[in-house]
């Protein structure tokens, strides 16, 4: 149970500070994600987001922070393998899979729903 309480806190968190940075600044939707990501790939880089993962599961891999933390690990694994161009196709090997499934779910929910406009 203590697991599941843990992962809800630290999601939670990510989430209001997203919220907290859209309502207290005039940041738009698109700069706090681009900042959420970009936080998720500095915490990876410094070797502090392998071990939120550890500590918090689903709470650090459900949220936007973990897409940084997989451009990370990607370009990084790229890029000790096959030099500086890995870094160019590692960032889209390692997040390719979260990548087509938003584009896909994106396109069946386009065909049930209808879009507003």
């Amino acid at each position: 149970m203590s697991q599941y309480l843990i992962a809800f806190i630290v999601g939670g968190l990510i989430c209001v500070i997203g919220q907290l940075m859209m309502d207290l600044t005039k940041m738009t939707p698109a700069h706090v994600m681009s900042t959420l990501v970009v936080s998720g790939v500095v915490l990876d880089g410094l070797g502090l987001y392998d071990p939120l993962i550890d500590f918090a599961g689903a709470g650090a891999t459900v949220p936007i922070t973990s897409f940084g933390h997989a451009l990370y690990h990607g370009a990084w694994a790229e890029a000790e393998t096959h030099g500086l161009i890995g870094i160019i196709t590692g960032i889209f090997e390692v997040p390719s899979a979260g990548i087509s499934a938003a584009i896909v779910f994106g396109f069946l929910g386009s065909l049930v729903f209808k879009p507003k406009g």
